[in-house]
């Protein structure tokens, strides 16, 4: 009897993050991260492609110049995704990619 009670005199809480208002939000909050993780994916593939002959040559640095400008791209944009706005309207998803594409670049680096 006690649960039905409290259950009545609950009322659904309106809040501001309604499920279908976060829509038009997401795109919007995802634009300035796609606009970092794109190029995040260029060097990071840069770096990838990028085969010195030797340990002496310069294509070695530009390497591991492209996979640590990668790694920064997606530091920066994981900084602006632990925002308490980012967190309560984008999905987990978000950190996945940068992750993955920091983690491949920094091996990409360190192994050149």
């Amino acid at each position: 009897m006690g649960s039905y009670r409290d259950a009545r005199l609950r009322l659904p809480r309106e809040d501001i993050d309604l499920p279908e208002d976060r829509g038009c939000l997401r795109w919007v909050l995802g634009i300035p991260l796609v606009v970092l993780y794109v190029p995040a994916v260029f060097s990071c593939y840069l770096a990838l492609a990028m085969r010195p002959a030797s340990p002496y040559d310069r294509l070695r640095d530009d390497a591991r110049f492209m996979g640590g400008f990668s790694v920064f791209l997606c530091l920066l944009g994981l900084l602006i995704t632990i925002t308490p706005l980012y967190r309560r309207t984008m999905g987990r998803w978000w950190f996945a990619a940068p992750v993955l594409i920091a983690t491949t670049a920094y091996f990409r680096a360190r192994t050149v």
